[in-house]
């Protein structure tokens, strides 16, 4: 579904990615793991064209999307979920649903999307009127989700979902990404939080200052020390786990 091949992206003299390669298979969800700084939210704005890769590629099921503007790579079917959500604060949730379909014209099909989005996250549907800048964090989450849901994407970029939720909230919102992808939404998850990334990803990549140090099945991290000290917190080995054989991100 989406290929990474040698991709280099620079802010002014910084080598931000570097040779960054890796391929995430159609309906696989993919946890990115790694510090601050070590280039997740580089790498989702780089696929969704905010920032131009200076060399090596991305392809969309095939087709070369790193040289398109940014509008066309989410009418292609790539659609991201930001860091901090960013919503429209000062619309409704209902205006901010329809301002992720922005792209669309299939009036009724986004109507029947819409009525989708209120049945997976039912606390927006009551709001549907309230200001989204006066909701709770986690209920801006949901919405961020749902407005980007609204575009019918191919894959689905979350960059830091879970940042500044509660823990409570944090395992309500993983629970609503594993339900997205047993329907066979292509995502790439970008988090600090490797324990519940890993517990929903197929697959998953180390990103360290810029490039993958590391990748393979979630079952293979977590069982990989150095992925155990650094991101869960344990130096013990994992308990074995079944082999994982479906596909999802090889680097």
């Amino acid at each position: 579904m989406l290929k990474f091949e040698g991709v280099n992206t620079f802010y002014g003299p910084i080598h931000a990615l570097k040779d960054v390669s890796f391929d995430v298979d159609k309906g696989a969800l993919v946890a990115v793991l790694g510090a601050n700084g070590a280039g997740k939210t580089t790498l989702m704005n780089t696929t969704c064209g905010l920032i131009r890769a200076r060399s090596g590629q991305i392809l969309l099921e095939g087709r070369r999307i790193d040289r398109l503007a940014p509008d066309r790579i989410v009418r292609l079917g790539i659609t991201q979920v930001p860091e901090g959500r960013q919503l429209f604060p000062d619309l409704s949730v209902l205006e901010n649903l329809r301002m992720g379909a922005y792209v669309r014209r299939d009036g009724a099909t986004v109507r029947r999307d819409q009525a989708d989005v209120f049945e997976r996250f039912p606390a927006l549907k009551g709001r549907a009127r309230q200001i989204a800048g006066t909701l709770s964090g986690g209920e801006q989450q949901m919405l961020a989700i749902g407005r980007a849901l609204m575009a019918h994407p191919r894959v689905l970029l979350l960059d830091e979902p879970s940042l500044g939720l509660s823990p409570l909230l944090v395992r309500q919102l993983f629970d609503r990404l594993a339900a997205l992808g047993r329907e066979g939404i292509t995502m790439v998850v970008a988090e600090q939080n490797a324990y519940l990334s890993l517990e929903v990803a197929s697959h998953g990549i180390v990103l360290e200052t810029g490039k993958v140090a590391l990748s393979g099945s979630s079952d293979e991290l977590r069982r990989t020390d150095r992925v155990r000290q650094l991101y869960l917190g344990t130096k013990d080995k994992a308990d074995p786990l079944p082999d994982d054989t479906g596909g999802g991100v090889h680097n």
